[in-house]
């Protein structure tokens, strides 16, 4: 009797007659997806709004040094209040213009926070001159104003910010002006009675 031959692999003996079987490719061609990766660009390139860059327009007014004092705008104590920047971010605010040196202005100080900031300050403002309007003590012409005031050692960022504030708020009326030492010194005295370095 003849032995079957069981050292091939699983016990089976290949025969003349099997076929081995033929390994198919398993690379795939990418190179259509070339052609459709820049038709998507081309498609999201014609079809995207190109972000365009936003600037804030600020129309400062136009200064006469011959117009005489008695025909330049006043700005009423009952509505305007003075904003001064400060350095570390903190913003000194009072009513008024501070134009009494017999009776210096009570500053407060805060900052650009979203609960007990400037932007509240500056709504209540808006809401006291309506209030003055509404009995009769101010006219309809009669705007709240803000004098902002940048000292040497703000930022432009706090500048920025406040401007902000202008247009969140809808202020119709705000000026830039030069600080001066009189408020400089009202920043210096606020911070020594607070212990502010």
């Amino acid at each position: 009797m003849a032995e079957m031959d069981t050292s091939s692999s699983g016990g089976h003996k290949k025969g003349p007659g099997v076929k081995k079987g033929k390994k198919l490719s398993t690379r795939v061609d990418l190179t259509p997806m070339v052609d459709l990766g820049f038709l998507l660009i081309t498609f999201f390139m014609y079809t995207t709004t190109m972000a365009k860059p936003k600037t804030m327009e600020i129309n400062m007014p136009y200064k006469d040094e011959n117009i005489p004092p008695d025909k330049q705008s006043k700005v009423k104590e009952s509505t305007a209040m003075t904003i001064l920047l400060s350095k570390d971010h903190r913003v000194y605010y009072y009513e008024g213009i501070g134009s009494d040196p017999t009776n210096p202005p009570q500053l407060q100080v805060t900052y650009f926070k979203n609960k007990d900031g400037i932007r509240d300050a500056i709504i209540k403002k808006k809401q006291k001159v309506e209030e003055m309007q509404r009995q009769g003590l101010l006219t309809a012409t009669d705007k709240a104003t803000f004098l902002i005031k940048p000292d040497d050692n703000s930022t432009y960022d706090d500048l920025v910010n406040i401007l902000d504030e202008m247009s969140i708020n809808d202020v119709k009326v705000y000026a830039i002006v030069d600080i001066t030492p009189v408020d400089k010194e009202f920043i210096t005295k606020t911070e020594q009675a607070n212990g502010i370095q």
